[in-house]
This record gives structure tokens, C-alpha cells and sequence, in this order.
């Protein structure tokens, strides 16, 4: 799966609309549905917010692995 598919199932199984995404992630409502659809590369920087905001990690979010695996602790 393409991290762009990952992060939108990830939003919609935690019940989030775009526009809650993308307040935490300080870009626009646009900008986060252009992550979603694949037209926008989304910087490594908020992979790492959304990865501690729904505690997955990188690998899954990315879709380097399908292994729901949670944010590592430090």
C-alpha cells in the first residue's frame, strides 16, 4: 500500500476529517488532501507527527510494512 492510501485509511478508521489532519499538522485542508491523493509529497517531518499522533509506526504509516506496529517509546 502507497503511505499516500495508508494515511487516509489511517484518518477515516480514527473517525477524522481532513481539515483535523491538517490543523495538526499546521498546513491547509487543501494541502493535506493533496498528501491523500498523492499530487503532494508529504515531508518526512509530519510523517513523524502523525506516527505519535495515532502511535503507529513510521514503517506502517509509510507502507514499508503492514504490521500495525505502535510508535517506538523512548
Amino acid at each position: 500500500m502507497k503511505y499516500n492510501e495508508r494515511i487516509r485509511e489511517i484518518r477515516e478508521d480514527a473517525g477524522l476529517t481532513q481539515q483535523k489532519v491538517a490543523d495538526l499538522l499546521h498546513v491547509g485542508q487543501r494541502t493535506y488532501a493533496d498528501y491523500e491523493s498523492g499530487k503532494t509529497r508529504i515531508p518526512i517531518d509530519n510523517i513523524m507527527i502523525l506516527a505519535k499522533f495515532y502511535n503507529l509506526s513510521m514503517d506502517y504509516i509509510t507502507g514499508v510494512s503492514n504490521i500495525k506496529s505502535e510508535y517506538p517509546k523512548k
